[in-house]
């Protein structure tokens, strides 16, 4: 009877042996995960920033993982792209660390794009994309360089009126569709100079006479962290691959090449190699 109170005071000792230190590291280990708009169209993006960890954090959409890039003030950002074909519906963010994970519930809305019916000349429809312009463009737009490049509000290219939209379904001489539009299309008469809309480096230049017959002359730059930027149908190009360009520096003119109507720009920007909308840019900082 008078080990009684020895055991009671032994397994007190104990419990608050072992409750302690888990308390500790609930505390210490929380995450702090910002998705500012939980909600977006298909050809949108998220914005996620991870912040209290030192380790880089693994990140997961539609089963796809996103690096994430070191920022300024020590946290983790990723703009996490959502395909314009994607269904909509309600999906997750997986953020994932050595010890901890999380899920954040996101949904995807349709953008209702209609379909676009494009009449080509006999000349034009029989261009075909040949394997380098093909090969080089996807690896240029896929580029996910560490380095943050661009700095404030995204500029316009080009002068002109916006002819057509982002995510159109395009059906071709009264074809099926069989794609869509994976930018906008500014018309301005030929010769007409084309900006950079942002900080970045010249990660491909290519002309009609090196084989790039579908795209015209085209002009690839990497504004960093997974952020690429694609014009085509260029009239001159007056840039060369590695130069570094600002905000607003001209790269070239527009024009008529490749599988194009009349003279026009063919702006296009990609995270990790996806399409999204280039008008979610213009006048905004990220």
């Amino acid at each position: 009877m008078k080990l009684r109170p020895l055991v009671t005071l032994l397994l007190l000792f104990a419990a608050a042996l072992t409750s302690t230190p888990a308390t500790a590291i609930s505390a210490k280990d929380t995450l702090r995960i910002d998705v500012p708009e939980k909600s977006r169209q298909q050809g949108q993006f998220f914005t996620v920033k991870v912040a209290d960890t030192s380790s880089k954090p693994e990140l997961w959409f539609m089963e796809r993982n996103y690096a994430m890039f070191r920022q300024p003030d020590s946290s983790w950002k990723a703009l996490v792209p959502v395909e314009n074909l994607a269904r909509p519906g309600s999906y997750a963010l997986l953020i994932r660390t050595d010890r901890l994970e999380q899920k954040i519930p996101v949904f995807v809305k349709p953008n209702y794009r209609k379909v676009q019916h494009i009449r080509l000349s006999p000349s034009k429809q029989a261009i075909k994309a040949t394997s380098i312009e093909k090969t080089r463009i996807k690896d240029a737009l896929q580029t996910e360089s560490p380095e943050k490049r661009y700095k404030g509000v995204f500029l316009r290219p080009s002068p002109g009126r916006i002819s057509s939209m982002f995510g159109l379904k395009r059906s071709y001489d009264g074809g099926p569709v069989t794609s869509y539009h994976k930018g906008i299309d500014i018309s301005a008469p030929q010769g007409t100079p084309v900006k950079s809309t942002a900080e970045g480096r010249v990660i491909l230049t290519g002309t009609v006479a090196e084989g790039y017959v579908l795209h015209g002359n085209t002009v690839v730059i990497d504004h960093g962290q997974g952020l690429t930027a694609i014009y085509m149908h260029l009239h001159s190009i007056t840039v060369k691959e590695g130069q570094n360009v600002d905000k607003g520096e001209i790269i070239g003119t527009v024009g008529h090449t490749g599988i194009s109507t009349a003279p026009h720009l063919h702006w296009g920007t990609y995270l990790y190699g996806t399409s999204v909308d280039p008008l979610l840019f213009l006048g905004h900082a990220y």
